[in-house]
């Protein structure tokens, strides 16, 4: 198979009386004689897009290339209304490579299967009582994985078992003596989450008991939970974040065993921080002599024996099996489908999907995969009315309704509850906890039998079914304005679910696709997949992240870094899919220096590093210290080091934070501008040329409406959680451009993260952080003499203040409420104590080291260790509480020093400052909350400083010393 990225530019004027509000196009591949027609598909140009700034419309599609290769192939693009309208181009294929034939698949050996009783051990073998005995998978690769220590790939269809696999490694890893940690790495966050539960249930109790965590994605959080845990549960960029300074971290480089599953996805969206992490704990295990220990788990591969090599596996070692060779067989049925109009073809997809179930599964689960949240809803409505139809709305229901009327009482979402009480469910990533929870309950128990489930959540769900029916295969890509694919990934993900094997003795499935795929997805559902690294497209994030820990310190330490990962490996195996034209040594070795030397000139450029071309050094500026630090991309640190300057307002802040690449996945619905454009109408910052189509302007709408606390529908209020978890990494890099920068509006962004965690303008008033306080209870407090909450707290001591019952009563909260707000006041909300004092005061000179000692003390009752976690209900993530110390002169606004800090019941600490310029300052000492308003301080102080030495006199005076 060939994959095509066509590019298409419209060259004329558009004019609604003759084109409408769009204009139909075809898209043809013909052979090189133009006798066969190998794809077809039709393009909508719509109007809004046609008149855009980006003119520029992908379209990716994929046809078969025959064998003997042909001398070219032919593009036709052909208006459907205009004559003589058309482009045709060739597409030669004289200097294309074709990669290497793939090696066959590993034979499933008709072995004997092996009983839970080769665990040995009874603790082990509880483990899998209701197992009896393993798979034939499984058995075939038992002797690798629990007798030895050696690396190993497994490569096996969905639903083969392949986390027992992963468990033998571990059980092996903890019968062993002098036992460092296990890692266990997983592409999202819903597949660490679902570990975690099993595994801290089945695993936590074996060998004397176990803990077993996951990374939260915050550094010193994360530290800890890397010292405390036996099994360690990250996705990717978490363990990357952590990994980074392993020369550094003991607890990184003692890790005995590391597991990473779903290993194909390396070759997938963001597939190369995957990629770079397993690549790093090779080169660790290398470096450090360790005996660290891989495994590496995924489906079945083409080209599994790269990776298993790249992993340090052997030939022996190395398990690639069958697409074919599921423990329960699948019986797959591809439907195909003409119509062009997106709407259209969901809606006739209906039928045929309900027919299936009937057809196939008219008694057993059933799990139907749509595209996108708002057809799980729209799509069960149109399952009910079928059912109406057949006079039998009920179909689906296999309990009475009284029996479920308390969990249905519970059910936030009424469209859901409604859909349940007939026996359908659906299940996607903007539903509440609840609501997820309740409906997997009732489908897991036989309740429901039909489950719809979205796109999005097909790693999340935990759900097995008879019959899969995956209901069309392509989802809507905003950023580009078109229909892409679903990776074959998610396919293989969606249909491994029709895996029930004490239930069932065969699994069925039914993917119902545009009749143009209908070839693509045949061949790879059938074949094992292909895989490719991504690595060379985000080379320079790569880079910045070694160079900032010295792992490449010149261009020959960049080549040989690059020899670690998969994309090496594949350069040569796939010449052609990464642009290589010459595949001798010779060439390789060019192609290889050409990328590195440009993209180190780019990161130079952009004064993120500092590459000394002479003598062939590379070191980091501050600029790679901070991306890689906060895992922020090199684009958007390059923003920020451009952007940002010492007149940058809060406003300014905003707008340059939400144009950070790292909000680009930021999906953009069809027809969502209606809704982003009424909460655009009620935010306080505008924009010069508001986008709707643009994530980055998205981005600023939510994070406003976020600070507004605003009521958003599922869809958004899921973005608006997405945006929240990267945008406080995002304020603290920008702390530290501007600080580094000595601009004092760093304080800006520092208030910007106290907003982010709390949902509050920095004019709003302190009070609306205490829980149940609403706007009029703030106003009754308000009027009571409180305008900030120690100002509360002395207002509701009876014996302080004689009006206690009068405000009690204006406040209008219960007694539960107001033991929360209490409990917030007196226990969560900082109440700090500031002194410090100049050292020296008399020594202090212009350009020269001065110190400030200062003593912190936090009022708290109580004793023992101190829980500083944040109080922030609209924030969706866990928090600690961070401060920062700032000293900075307001008349210039220059920021001359600044630390990060923990502040538990008391703190000392000793802060060195640089006065620029003799003469008399006035100074201020800033400590400032990255998480509460009103808790910061900013007592002055003035120092006279003295006339410093010039470099000449330095010099000058050492001479004499010499002397």
């Amino acid at each position: 198979m060939l994959r095509i990225e066509l590019t298409i530019t419209p060259n004329f004027e558009w004019d609604d009386s003759l084109h409408g509000a769009s204009e139909a196009w075809w898209i043809m591949v013909d052979d090189c004689d133009g006798e066969e027609l190998l794809y077809h598909d039709q393009f909508i140009l719509r109007k809004m897009y046609a008149q855009s700034e980006n003119k520029e419309h992908l379209v990716e599609f994929t046809v078969p290339l025959t064998e003997p290769k042909p001398p070219n192939y032919f593009i036709t693009v052909i208006s459907d209304r205009w004559l003589l309208s058309e482009t045709k181009i060739p597409v030669i294929f004289e200097d294309l490579i074709l990669p290497e034939k793939f090696p066959p698949h590993t034979p499933l050996l008709d072995l004997q299967s092996l009983p839970v009783s080769a665990l040995k051990r009874q603790d082990y073998q509880d483990l899998y009582d209701q197992v009896g005995e393993f798979n034939k998978v499984q058995t075939q690769v038992f002797s690798s994985l629990f007798t030895t220590n050696d690396n190993v790939f497994v490569g096996a269809p969905t639903g083969s078992g392949k986390t027992i696999c992963a468990e033998f490694a571990i059980l092996r890893h903890w019968s062993s003596q002098n036992q460092g940690r296990a890692i266990y790495i997983a592409p999202f966050q819903e597949l660490v989450d679902l570990r975690l539960a099993d595994w801290q249930k089945r695993l936590g109790k074996v060998a004397g008991g176990k803990q077993i965590v996951k990374l939260v994605g915050e550094i010193i959080a994360d530290l800890k939970l890397l010292e405390k845990g036996d099994l360690v549960l990250a996705t990717p960029s978490q363990w990357d974040l952590l990994s980074r300074q392993w020369q550094r971290r003991k607890n990184v480089q003692t890790v005995q065993l590391f597991i990473a599953d779903e290993l194909h996805l390396i070759g997938g969206q963001g597939g190369s921080v995957y990629e770079i992490i397993v690549s790093r704990m090779h080169y660790i295990a290398l470096q450090t002599q360790n005996n660290m220990r891989i495994v590496g788990l995924s489906v079945s591969l083409s080209n599994a024996r790269d990776v298993g090599e790249w992993i340090g596996a052997t030939k022996h070692t190395t398990y690639n099996f069958s697409p074919r060779v599921r423990p329960l067989p699948l019986e797959l049925h591809i439907q195909s489908f003409t119509n062009v109009h997106f709407p259209s073809l969901m809606l006739s997809m209906v039928r045929p999907a309900y027919s299936a179930v009937l057809e196939m599964s008219p008694n057993k689960p059933a799990l139907i995969f749509v595209p996108s949240r708002k057809l799980t809803r729209s799509t069960a409505i149109e399952l009910l009315a079928s059912c109406v139809a057949d006079d039998h709305p009920d179909r689906f229901l296999h309990t009475e309704v009284d029996e479920m009327s308390q969990l249905l009482a519970h059910i936030q979402e009424a469209a859901l509850a409604n859909s349940i009480s007939h026996g359908i469910g659906y299940y996607h990533g903007a539903l509440s906890n609840g609501d997820k929870r309740i409906v997997s309950h009732l489908y897991s128990i036989g309740a429901l039998q039909v489950m719809i489930a979205s796109r999005d959540v097909c790693w999340e769900i935990n759900l097995s079914a008879h019959l899969v029916i995956v209901m069309g295969s392509q989802f809507y890509e905003g950023r580009e304005h078109r229909y892409i694919d679903y990776p074959i990934s998610e396919v293989l993900q969606m249909f491994g679910r029709a895996n029930r094997p004490q239930f069932d003795r065969l699994g069925k499935g039914v993917l119902m696709v545009p009749s143009v795929k209908r070839e693509y997805y045949k061949k790879f559902l059938n074949e094992a997949l292909p895989i490719e690294s991504h690595l060379h497209i985000y080379m320079h994030d790569a880079f910045v992240a070694e160079i900032s820990t010295k792992i490449i310190s010149s261009t020959q330490d960049a080549v040989d870094w690059s020899t670690y990962t998969f994309f090496y490996r594949r350069l040569l195996a796939n010449p052609s899919y990464y642009g290589l034209t010459d595949t001798s040594h010779q060439g390789l070795s060019s192609h290889l220096s050409e990328l590195i030397e440009n993209t180190l000139k780019d990161l130079t450029e952009a004064k993120v590093i500092d590459l000394d071309e002479d003598d062939d050094t590379v070191g980091p500026l501050s600029g790679a210290m901070i991306a890689a630090y906060y895992d922020i991309s090199f684009i958007t640190i390059q923003t920020f080091l451009l952007s940002l300057t010492g007149r940058t307002k809060l406003k300014g802040i905003l707008e340059i934070v939400t144009s950070a690449t790292e909000f680009e996945s930021i999906p953009i619905r069809r027809h969502e501008d209606k809704v982003l454009q009424r909460i655009y109408d009620r935010v306080p910052v505008k924009i010069a040329t508001p986008d709707y189509e643009s994530p980055h302007f998205k981005a600023l709408i939510l994070l406003q409406a976020h600070f507004s606390r605003m009521e958003l529908p599922p869809d958004l209020a899921k973005d608006q959680e997405i945006i929240l978890s990267k945008v406080l990494s995002l304020l603290s890099g920008c702390v530290d451009v501007l600080s580094s920068n000595g601009h004092l509006n760093a304080t800006s962004a520092m208030e910007m993260s106290q907003m982010v965690v709390q949902a509050m303008w920095d004019r709003d008033s302190p009070l609306k952080q205490i829980p149940h306080f609403s706007d009029e209870v703030v106003k009754a407090a308000h009027e009571a003499g409180a305008k900030d909450i120690f100002e509360f707290m002395e207002a509701m001591d009876p014996e302080e203040n004689k009006d206690y019952h009068t405000l009690v009563q204006k406040l209008g909260l219960d007694n539960k409420q107001l033991l929360q707000a209490a409990a917030f006041v007196n226990d969560k909300y900082p109440n700090i104590e500031l002194e410090f004092e100049v050292e020296d005061p008399e020594g202090v000179t212009a350009g020269a080291p001065s110190y400030l000692k200062i003593k912190i003390e936090r009022d708290v009752e109580g004793v023992g260790e101190l829980n500083t976690t944040v109080h922030a209900p609209f924030f969706p993530q866990k928090k600690v509480e961070a401060w920062w110390l700032v000293v900075g002169e307001e008349s210039s606004k220059n920021l001359i020093a600044i630390k990060r800090i923990t502040i538990l019941r008391s703190l000392e600490v000793r802060l060195e400052f640089v006065v620029p310029t003799a003469g008399k300052h006035d100074l201020k000492l800033y400590l400032m909350s990255d998480c509460y308003l009103g808790v910061d301080q900013d007592p002055s102080f003035t120092v006279d400083a003295a006339e410093g030495m010039s470099e000449d006199e330095l010099e000058e005076g050492g001479d004499e010393d010499e002397k």
